[in-house]
């Protein structure tokens, strides 16, 4: 019977992990955009205008025979300094999964090309928790004359507290309907799985 359960615990946590994982996705960034990663494009102007987030990834597309990408280390980014690597990639397309939150750096490992600017330093946030909800609206008191107050200005109905809306939320993005999408699948899994074991 224990066997049983342990089973099914595994079999529901795999389950989950898949639903989870294949619902979540975050943001895919191309490098350079159109002209992708190459010398010619300013890189530190690219990243500045992007948020990137655990969960998003990096596209860079490049010939291969003439470019790399290498992640290094912050003092080797300072110095263009390829020969200790973290990672490198060579194939002309790589995507890289941003995996934890920090400062992440990448260069062309072909001599000189860093030092030209094929360099990009990307700033990683904690994962997105979508949109957040507008503030409760709170009552706001018209403002009053004693002087020129109308007969009908201490009506119960005038008396009562008005209100003002704030702005309406956002739409729903995708990543947003797919988290709405987990946590009406998810919960009532998880609530099984712990019935079951």
């Amino acid at each position: 019977m224990a066997l049983i359960k342990s089973n099914v615990f595994f079999t529901s946590l795999l389950i989950l992990v898949a639903l989870f994982g294949g619902a979540i996705g975050g943001t895919v960034h191309k490098v350079g955009d159109s002209k992708g990663w190459t010398i010619s494009v300013d890189y530190d102007a690219w990243a500045s205008s992007k948020t990137f987030h655990v969960g998003d990834s990096l596209v860079f597309e490049y010939t291969k025979d003439f470019h790399d990408v290498t992640e290094v280390t912050h003092n080797d980014f300072k110095l263009c300094e390829a020969s200790k690597p973290l990672s490198r990639y060579q194939t002309g397309s790589d995507t890289i999964a941003l995996t934890k939150p920090g400062i992440q750096h990448f260069i062309c490992g072909f001599p000189r090309h860093c030092n030209f600017g094929q360099k990009l330093q990307i700033h990683v946030l904690p994962a997105s928790l979508g949109p957040v909800a507008a503030p409760v609206p709170r009552p706001v008191r018209s403002p009053s004359s004693s002087s020129s107050r109308s007969p009908l200005a201490d009506s119960p109905v005038n008396s009562a507290p008005q209100y003002q809306m704030g702005p309406s939320p956002a739409p729903l993005s995708a990543a947003t309907k797919s988290s709405v999408w987990i946590g009406l699948c998810v919960l009532p899994l998880l609530s099984l799985i712990f019935i079951l074991v």
